[in-house]
């Protein structure tokens, strides 16, 4: 399976989809539009997510990456019915599979744990040329997946003797296509957008996981990190204010909406050695504004 996008019904889209000019995400995905959770405001305040945007949900087991990702998936289902939204689950508990394809709105693509890597792959393949072909035609794709992590390490199965071998036992050649789907991320001119919400893993106790995250770090565009000491307080999402930004955000808003968003984050940096307290800090503001325009308001 080297060539994994090329089946139908994605045909020459793939090609034509990634040779047009890839622009910088926009406009904002805005989340409140679908839903007024907690989690939903909180990302668009501090990591908003716009057409083509590449994001990675940066978490260590048990944080509630998963939930995390389908609180998003509703609140684009809701507010914004005319996305075409895929679920890609690789190498899941099968619970969690049902768990997401009764929770979550969108196409779910997905392979199970007791399932061999060709299973992983083959999802992939299903999957992909799909959303090409939604996006070469104009369409708005959003594809979440999880995890990067599980998924580079279905094709570590498939390329365990192919070149060389990076620290951890990981075969480089393994990183080739999950990174072409990740990379696959992008607002062209002209045509549609694929965004993708990737999870991976930190803090496995695996130093291949550990390599995995190295290699895709830096090459998305927004970063949503889940905190542990927040999760142990028990606060959802366990954002982390500090270490969770979108890139070229300032695109989304007018210029008057960024002064407020800068002065939102510089009162929450008052509490930048304890990170705790600044969470407690934005779900205070967020309890007290009925919407997230109330809120910056405040601040202008």
């Amino acid at each position: 399976m080297n060539q994994p996008f090329n089946n139908p019904p994605g045909g020459g889209a793939e090609a034509s989809f990634l040779a047009g000019s890839a622009l910088y995400p926009a406009p904002q995905i805005c989340l409140e539009r679908g839903s007024s959770s907690f989690a939903a405001r909180a990302l668009d305040l501090i990591c908003p997510i716009g057409r083509g945007q590449r994001g990675l949900l940066v978490a260590s087991p048990g944080l509630g990456k998963t939930t995390l990702l389908q609180e998003v998936c509703r609140a684009v289902a809701k507010g914004y019915p005319e996305m075409q939204i895929y679920c890609l689950l690789i190498d899941e508990r099968p619970e969690e599979v049902t768990d997401f394809r009764r929770n979550a709105s969108g196409a779910v693509y997905a392979s199970s744990l007791d399932q061999p890597a060709e299973q992983h792959q083959a999802v992939v393949a299903e999957m992909m040329p799909r959303a090409f072909a939604a996006a070469a035609a104009g369409q708005h794709v959003l594809i979440l997946l999880d995890s990067l992590t599980r998924l580079t390490r279905a094709f570590q199965t498939q390329n365990l003797d192919k070149g060389r071998t990076l620290s951890g036992g990981l075969s480089a050649s393994a990183l080739t296509l999950p990174r072409k789907i990740f990379g696959a991320a992008r607002n062209v001119e002209g045509q549609g957008s694929i965004t993708i919400l990737a999870t991976i893993l930190v803090d496995t106790g695996s130093l291949m996981d550990s390599i995995i995250f190295e290699e895709f770090k830096g090459t998305g565009n927004m970063e949503l990190v889940l905190s542990k000491e927040l999760a142990q307080q028990r606060i959802y999402p366990a954002l982390d204010l500090f270490k969770s930004s979108t890139r070229r955000e300032e695109l989304f808003f007018s210029d008057s909406e960024n002064v407020s968003r800068q002065a939102l984050r510089a009162y929450l940096s008052g509490n930048r050695s304890e990170p705790v307290a600044a969470m407690k800090n934005l779900q205070k503001l967020i309890d007290r504004f009925p919407t997230n325009r109330e809120l910056l308001a405040h601040f202008a």
